[in-house]
């Protein structure tokens, strides 16, 4: 079974030009990320869920997105340099995109439209507080803010979307994960 998710153009966070197809049978769990966010400590729990299970197929794929209360000013350089050396991040980092509203990427724009919506924190406080300050999501299919994580399977397919305030080492998406690796 092929997917359109491995057409999308994208580059890498040195300009380089690939696809999503490279990583082509893998589990991937696509992340807009930010360095200067209250999630941004995801990044570590990111990278080891990346160790953890990237000898079973799992990617991580970071973009970097500035949407969200300008939470990502940084250069393609800088961002790198930060999530290196801050996080020991080794999963592959993109370049910044867009990801919600006026100029959205066409990955992001694929990825919300086939998942529109995403599963809660059902002990989580992130909607109500971006909410209570204008911040909160126009559309309920946007993205809510930085971290949001889309799990795709090994065919292409989105089989999942986490709130951002669901963080990386929740059970619910390290079992997601875990099911998908064993398909």
């Amino acid at each position: 079974m092929s997917s359109q998710l491995y057409d999308f153009k994208v580059r890498r966070i040195d300009g380089s030009e690939t696809s999503l197809a490279e990583h082509k049978g893998s589990v991937m769990l696509i992340v807009n990320v930010a360095s200067k966010c209250g999630l941004t400590p995801q990044y570590a729990d990111l990278e080891a869920l990346h160790e953890k299970y990237h000898d079973r197929g799992l990617v991580v794929l970071g973009f970097p997105a500035n949407e969200f209360a300008g939470q990502e000013p940084g250069s393609n350089a800088e961002i790198k340099e930060f999530c290196e050396t801050k996080f020991g991040v080794k999963f592959p980092m993109y370049e910044k995109i867009v990801v919600k509203g006026e100029g959205q990427h066409p990955l992001y724009r694929y990825l919300t439209e086939t998942r529109p919506s995403s599963r809660k924190n059902p002990d989580g406080q992130l909607r109500q507080t971006l909410d209570k300050h204008g911040l909160g999501p126009k559309n309920e299919t946007d993205i809510m803010w930085n971290f949001e994580k889309f799990l795709v399977d090994r065919n292409g397919q989105i089989v999942e979307r986490f709130a951002p305030d669901i963080s990386p080492k929740d059970s619910a998406v390290t079992s997601a994960v875990e099911s998908e690796l064993v398909k």
